[in-house]
């Protein structure tokens, strides 16, 4: 049984790091688990996976990977690591942010935090896309996707269950 503390420790920390949301953290958090849980990359991209195609927040992939460390206590811990940290410091943030209305403070602070968000952003794409991306099929998959993603409105679960079919049976062929 993995440590309780210990998976509160690190989901609690990942949850105040988690500027941009929580996609921004994906590198610190698939090092953490390797490092902690001797959670594998394989491991990760696939809870990451499910939980983007799971309803409702894009992060319950930690609910799947809290399952996969300690099963449904480790779920449940995570859960509540993971998502009320970062929900209390988003609730006080957010009254102190209205409260400073529109001052040059709060618009130089906030053309600061986009650039930072949007490079934490792609960290995670990275981290995703350096364990998935293994051959030229999924090169194509995830080349076909983005640019569906941006030149339709084709709904991105539809895209990303297309994808995994198209996934599946290039793995079967080969």
């Amino acid at each position: 049984m993995t440590s309780w503390f210990q998976l509160v420790s690190v989901f609690s920390m990942l949850s105040l790091l988690a500027v941009g949301g929580g996609s921004a953290v994906l590198p610190e958090m698939q090092s953490l688990l390797h490092e902690h849980f001797n959670f594998s990359q394989t491991d990760f991209v696939h809870a990451y996976s499910v939980g983007q195609i799971a309803p409702g927040p894009n992060m319950l992939a930690v609910l799947i990977m809290g399952d996969m460390i300690d099963g449904i206590a480790g779920a449940f811990i995570v859960a509540l690591a993971f998502f009320i940290p970062s929900s209390i410091l988003c609730l006080y943030a957010g009254r102190l942010w209205t409260r400073i209305g529109d001052t040059p403070w709060r618009h130089c602070l906030q053309q600061a935090l986009e650039p930072i968000s949007i490079g934490l952003m792609c960290s995670g794409v990275y981290t995703i896309a350096k364990e998935s991306l293994v051959n030229w099929q999924s090169c194509a998959v995830a080349l076909v996707v983005g640019l569906l993603l941006l030149k339709t409105k084709i709904n991105p679960v539809i895209l990303i269950l297309g994808g995994g079919i198209v996934g599946y049976f290039c793995s079967v062929i080969r």
